[in-house]
């Protein structure tokens, strides 16, 4: 019998949406339907927050990177 998961529709930049499917190619978790190639992913709602964090998270620190690296130029 099929399962229902509960989703929600989210539109993101297309580096962010990129950054969803690697994540989601390690252990499934976050995306239920890639709805196309640029915007639109419908995710499990249960795993809104995680999701959230953990871009939070490897955005800080690629922002990090970056200012780190223009400080050392100056």
């Amino acid at each position: 019998m099929p399962r229902a998961v509960k989703g929600l529709l989210i539109e993101c930049d297309p580096s962010i949406k990129a950054m969803i499917q690697m994540y989601d190619e390690e252990r499934h978790d976050y995306i239920v339907e890639d709805l196309d190639d640029d915007r639109h992913l419908v995710i499990k709602e249960s795993q809104l927050e995680n999701l959230k964090a953990r871009l939070d998270q490897d955005l800080d620190a690629k922002i990090g990177g970056l200012e780190d690296s223009e400080s050392e130029g100056q």
